[in-house]
């Protein structure tokens, strides 16, 4: 299955985007958006998911999402004191989240833990 992952939020969406594609495993595939555009399109359905960074993981990474998306669709998975879990990651994915968040020194973990997820056959 392929996986469409809309860039917004307001840091390191370059890095972003290069982690997505190292951990991406080709099937996941990634734009970069103003945050507002990124979340109109995981809301339309053109994407499958929102992920942002931020200083606090959550703020200016996830605001429009909480906007357009809802805030029951969204979740903080890394901040600065706690690095991001595939086993949480999954359990929100279950939950419905569409929207992720984290702060920008740990977009890496972030985005490896994600890839992870979303690559494993449900």
């Amino acid at each position: 299955m392929m996986f469409k992952i809309a860039i917004g939020g307001q840091l390191n969406k370059n890095e972003i985007q290069d982690c997505l594609i190292k951990y991406g495993a080709g099937k996941i595939t990634s734009d970069i958006f103003t945050d507002m555009d990124a979340a109109m399109k995981v809301k339309n359905g053109s994407f499958d998911y929102y992920v942002g960074a931020c200083q606090s993981g959550a703020g200016g990474a996830l605001a429009m999402a909480y906007a357009l998306i809802g805030r029951d669709k969204c979740a903080t998975i890394a901040n600065a004191l706690t690095q991001p879990s595939e086993a949480n990651i999954s359990q929100l994915i279950d939950q419905g989240k569409k929207a992720f968040g984290f702060t920008n020194d740990r977009v890496e973990n972030s985005v490896k833990a994600l890839c992870a997820v979303l690559l494993v056959d449900k």
